[in-house]
């Protein structure tokens, strides 16, 4: 895809930026398209819109945010073979995760936006005073590259139903679902300035937007590192910052589970989406009387895992997405090899008979101590740590033992002991024996260096208000 347009006020319009970033497929490393690159004064642009449109946007009825949000969702639909493919050559996602997890984590925020924002009080009274819950003010929106519609979706629909106005500025490696999702927006009834897509580099556009003394909120997906870099620019403004920040989830496994299924189920959701997810279990805790037992079964699931072409239907493991991510994951298997952590299985280099392509073996290691890298780093690859511990009260001492507090799961047979647990572990998000999330739109978002704030759903929306009281 060549994406020489950014969409403003309504309108694919030539950017200022002249610069093109070559867009790469990850599985055979060859030029598939560009993307045109921005400057400070495409951000103006863009941001001078969203101010302009801000007393419309905020404005709009609910009805008229409810129409808006079904357009999405019937737009998306009608291209849904489009986004799934765009996305599969861009990052890599195998064409089957792609088609189902990819999109459908985009589209489900519209749909469940819809299905909550008539329960949303924007208004409510308390004797003499009334609560007005006001949308915020023209906001920048960053997403990554992991998942190019869950991302930026959770946020843009939280702002429509807020009645916000924003500048989405999502990741120059995978920018191709969004420039297919402003073309969905094209055809809705939102008013022109409400929605502004601009493209580039976080270091040039991303740092303007944040900045920007007229984008009163910067919500980032993303590194910890780059939402230190985004707090701190947006300090001088006074903006606020919501941030979903990295990860290194535990998976803590009690010892009255059938220990096949548990561990088969935790490495699939490990290495789920090519282990390129923030809230991917990567620490799986596991009893010292059964680490032996469980190595054998997370091999063994391991080994049945495929990977390749992501265009193959039967792919479960695609490529890493970018060389920079390729050469990060490589350098943190050697350093768990140095650290003296037991290689299981997998470890450096190209899965056999993959001679090109981001490809990484899909590697589990064992009797790992919570203190090495591995345990402590995001590698955001197909990579695992199997940590055993003592005691109940250990395992919780090391599912707590990290500077993240994105997720974690709990594999347990009394699900009430695992509710009991959860309370002790902090993370905005457990999973106790299940791998989803559900039909009812849980908040997402994380503790300590997880981030702050809360997306998807009724918290979501909340994100994107201002409280305002009136006294009578």
């Amino acid at each position: 895809m060549e994406i020489n347009h950014f969409y403003i006020n309504g309108n694919f319009v030539d950017p200022i930026g002249q610069e093109k970033i070559d867009l790469i497929n990850p599985a055979t490393e060859e030029k598939v398209g560009h993307v045109v690159t921005g400057v400070e004064q495409d951000v103006d642009a863009a941001v001078y819109a969203a101010k302009s449109a801000f007393n419309e946007a905020s404005l709009l009825t609910l009805e008229q945010k409810k129409v808006i949000l079904q357009e999405i969702i019937d737009g998306m639909q009608a291209r849904k073979e489009e986004f799934a493919q765009v996305i599969s050559e861009e990052m890599g996602a195998p064409i089957k995760v792609a088609r189902s997890a990819q999109f459908g984590s985009g589209l489900i925020h519209f749909i469940n936006t819809l299905k909550v924002i008539d329960n949303f009080g924007f208004s409510e009274v308390h004797d003499n005073i009334t609560i007005n819950k006001l949308p915020i003010g023209p906001v920048g929106m960053i997403t990554p590259w992991n998942w190019p519609l869950n991302q930026m979706c959770t946020k843009v629909a939280s702002a429509i139903a807020a009645g916000t106005t924003f500048v989405l500025k999502p990741s120059e490696i995978t920018p191709g679902a969004a420039h297919l999702f402003a073309e969905v927006v094209h055809e809705t009834s939102m008013p022109k300035g409400m929605f502004n897509l601009i493209h580039g580099h976080g270091a040039v556009v991303g740092k303007a937007m944040s900045k920007h003394a007229d984008l009163e909120m910067i919500s980032f997906t993303g590194s910890t590192r780059a939402g230190i870099d985004i707090q701190k620019t947006a300090a001088d403004n006074i903006k606020r910052v919501s941030l979903e920040l990295g990860g290194k989830s535990p998976n803590l496994i009690l010892d009255d589970v059938d220990l096949e299924k548990a561990v088969s189920m935790g490495m699939k959701q490990c290495f789920f989406n090519t282990g390129q997810s923030c809230s991917s279990p990567t620490r799986m805790l596991i009893p010292k009387n059964m680490l032996e037992e469980a190595t054998r079964y997370a091999v063994a699931t391991a080994e049945n895992m495929t990977t390749g072409d992501p265009a193959n239907e039967e792919i479960f493991l695609g490529p890493i997405s970018n060389k920079v991510q390729f050469e990060k994951v490589q350098d943190l298997i050697q350093k768990g090899i140095d650290e003296g952590a037991t290689l299981a299985c997998g470890g450096l280099g190209r899965p056999d008979g993959l001679e090109k392509g981001f490809f990484v073996k899909p590697t589990v290691f064992s009797n790992v101590d919570n203190n090495m890298t591995i345990a402590q780093e995001e590698i955001f690859g197909p990579v695992i740590c199997l940590i055993p511990y003592e005691d109940l009260e250990e395992a919780v001492e090391i599912a707590n033992d990290s500077p993240y507090g994105l997720s974690s799961m709990i594999s347990c047979s009394d699900e009430a002991k695992g509710h009991e647990i959860a309370k002790r572990i902090r993370t905005g998000q457990v999973i106790v024996n299940r791998a989803s999330r559900g039909e009812y739109p849980a908040p997402f978002g994380g503790f300590k260096m997880s981030g702050n704030g809360r997306e998807h759903g009724l918290f979501g929306i909340d994100e994107y208000l201002e409280v305002q009281a009136v006294i009578n």
